[in-house]
């Protein structure tokens, strides 16, 4: 496993601050390993609907919001409806099927045992995203779902997250928007090359780093108050 990186947050950009700490983290391909359930649903969905999906090139580019990957294989007028019925068969196919990423429990934990909230922010259905942390038993202070990009922005803000973690460059940027300290793990469809041109302030190889990374920002970050 190689070493993390880090670099000093810009300028303008928190990498802690006066408040409990509270840290966001991306769902798919940072918490779970969602591929061997979407990838089931997709073949699901293309036997109930007839149209053909390459369920296994979709899930080499997990991220954006689902309506992005149905219309490469959906006319466009018919994606909102392929989309809700994606969502309505996604428990039958997808909860059971979906691991959780190594280290995934153990971060989540830290935050906590540090005092601090972790709240899950990601572009997934928000009922969803919820099956799958209350199925894995992930700890989550709470689920904010149907984000993406920018728009994680306006749920670390409101919970007031110091720190936010994800896989994608599109996570990136929703750290970047709130003014958050950007912790990427090279566990998805970017590369850690790409995360770190895209602006993340930490790479890691997984989250099985990020206990050690989190005691160190804790220490060098001092006036963050315990919850």
């Amino acid at each position: 496993m190689g070493a993390m990186t880090s670099r000093t947050a810009p300028a303008g950009r928190t990498a802690g601050g006066r408040g409990p700490l509270t840290v966001g983290f991306d769902l798919d391909m940072t918490l779970i390993d969602s591929r061997p359930g979407i990838r089931a649903c997709y073949v699901a969905l293309s036997e109930r609907t007839g149209r053909y999906v390459d369920a296994d090139l979709a899930i080499t580019r997990l991220g954006p919001p689902l309506e992005q990957e149905l219309a490469h294989w959906f006319p466009a007028d018919e994606v909102v409806a392929t989309a809700n019925l994606y969502r309505e068969m996604y428990p039958t196919y997808a909860i059971a099927a979906t691991p959780a990423l190594a280290g995934a429990r153990e971060a989540v934990a830290a935050v906590r045992a540090a005092g601090g909230r972790a709240i899950v922010v990601t572009a997934k259905y928000e009922p969803n995203a919820q099956l799958h942390v209350d199925h894995l038993g992930i700890p989550a202070d709470a689920v904010v779902g149907d984000l993406w990009a920018e728009r994680k922005a306006q749920a670390l803000r409101a919970h007031g997250a110091s720190v936010y973690v994800g896989d994608h460059t599109g996570d990136v940027r929703g750290a970047r928007t709130a003014g958050a300290l950007s912790v990427a793990v090279a566990t998805g469809p970017c590369d850690a090359g790409e995360l770190r041109a895209a602006g993340a302030d930490v790479v890691l190889d997984d989250l099985s780093q990020f206990p050690d990374w989190l005691a160190a920002h804790v220490a060098e970050v001092p006036d963050v108050e315990r919850a």
